[in-house]
């Protein structure tokens, strides 16, 4: 019988692949996977985060099968439903009062970002967007153009966009020097090539994810946030892999110390099912009707499992578990870095942790070869997690919220394995041959 990552080879298009190892999933419960040939896979990524309640949990289930078995029809486009307008309501009670006026529902943090800049643009006249240099806002037409990640290098970007740097202290000179370089770069571009009366919105990550979860230095977005107050610029903060408490506060941006004006959820607000939220003022989000839409946006399947993945964060006090576990998590792979030459750096807030694997801890010069072939060996020991980084040299960590500290441990335990034979020259890089990842 054929195995089913060649039937997945056979069958299914290569374009949406991201692929690391020859994955294939045919179960799972809580923070495992069961692998095609039985084994129980360590999940240390979730998904990319997706599964924020880790597999088969029983509230999610609980709130699909009951959304099915008496149907608010498929769609909120033509039709008030009744799912749709809780988790509204839901989301606008969790959001700051500026960011308070009204819901968009989309399918992916992608959609979201791509309804957010062009409604942003449409509803103030203003024709400019900021981003960020390595910020990953989606993978749709939209929500590339606003995007600065290299791997999307070839995708035409929005007229206005302007990219400004993300402060990196790990490898900009530490925070105080990284933070005070692109605050100058910032202001500098306001003062000349780009009227702050024509830009509409800056886009941020609170920790920038796909770019090498990157922790911004304390004070940095405190005084972006006062740039953008002086010249009318809307703040919105994409918290689609790293909020819903993932950072161990229920929004990411609150380590920062900053209130958005917009706030886009994705990834973990359906806990695997494909719904995602923006959050903003009635001005922006009420712009005009059919602006942006796909019709099964708002169906009371996926908002009915969003709304339950909210309560359930609430009921089971999952910012807190984040919070604990990432703790305990970071400091063993603290002790990691203590261990292994080629792990450089170790950040990350809560839950969303990533570790820059380098060829030398003073070059800083990115391991990417042994990153691929790290991942490759913790998932042939039980381990799954994935890479990230404009280097491709960032081991990212997004497990599910439900992560134990036992767990954390044993994954750690895995991963120090993973390390050791890359150092020693045990895995074959021909192994990875076959997969690109980023």
């Amino acid at each position: 019988m054929t195995g089913l990552y060649e039937r997945d080879k056979r069958s299914l298009s290569t374009l949406s692949n991201l692929r690391f190892f020859p994955q294939s999933i045919t179960g799972g419960k809580g923070s495992f996977l069961i692998a095609e040939d039985g084994r129980r896979l360590l999940d240390f990524s979730a998904s990319w985060g997706a599964a924020s309640l880790g597999h088969s949990h029983p509230a999610l289930a609980a709130a699909v099968a009951g959304a099915l078995k008496d149907q608010a029809g498929a769609s909120h486009l033509s039709t008030a439903n009744l799912p749709a307008v809780e988790l509204a309501e839901k989301l606008l009670a969790l959001v700051p009062d500026r960011a308070a006026g009204r819901v968009w529902l989309g399918h992916s943090g992608s959609d979201a970002n791509e309804t957010v800049a062009r409604a942003v643009l449409a509803a103030t006249g203003r024709s400019r967007i900021l981003s960020f240099k390595g910020a990953y806002h989606g993978g749709t037409s939209g929500s590339m153009a606003v995007s600065g990640h290299p791997v999307q290098q070839g995708v035409p970007k929005a007229a206005g966009l302007s990219l400004i740097p993300f402060p990196n202290g790990y490898r900009d000179g530490g925070d105080a020097t990284a933070a005070q370089a692109a605050l100058d770069h910032l202001r500098a571009l306001l003062d000349g090539p780009v009227p702050p009366n024509e830009v509409a919105a800056l886009f941020l990550e609170p920790i920038q994810s796909d770019g090498g979860m990157i922790v911004p230095p304390d004070g940095y977005f405190q005084e972006v946030e006062a740039l953008c107050r002086r010249h009318g610029i809307l703040i919105v903060a994409d918290e689609v892999k790293v909020g819903l408490g993932r950072s161990g506060r229920f929004h990411a941006f609150e380590h920062l110390g900053i209130q958005p004006d917009i706030v886009v959820f994705g990834k973990g607000l359906g806990g695997g099912l494909p719904v995602s939220a923006a959050v903003g003022p009635e001005a922006i989000m009420n712009h005009g009707t059919a602006f942006s839409f796909q019709t099964v946006h708002g169906n009371p399947v996926c908002a009915a499992a969003a709304k339950a993945v909210l309560e359930t964060i609430e009921r089971d006090s999952l910012v807190e578990q984040a919070a604990e576990v990432g703790l305990h998590l970071k400091g063993l792979l603290e002790r990691l870095q203590e261990k292994h030459a080629l792990v450089g750096d170790v950040r990350g807030r809560g839950l969303a942790v990533g570790v820059e694997l380098v060829t030398d801890r003073q070059t800083k010069e990115a391991a990417k070869t042994a990153t691929a072939l790290t991942v490759y060996r913790a998932f042939e020991l039980g381990l799954i997690l994935y890479y990230v980084g404009v280097s491709s040299n960032v081991l990212e960590f997004t497990p599910p919220l439900t992560l134990t500290k036992e767990e954390a441990t044993a994954g750690v335990a895995l991963l120090d394995q993973a390390l050791t034979d890359v150092a020693a020259g045990r895995v074959d890089q021909k192994k990875v041959a076959a997969f690109a990842g980023w």
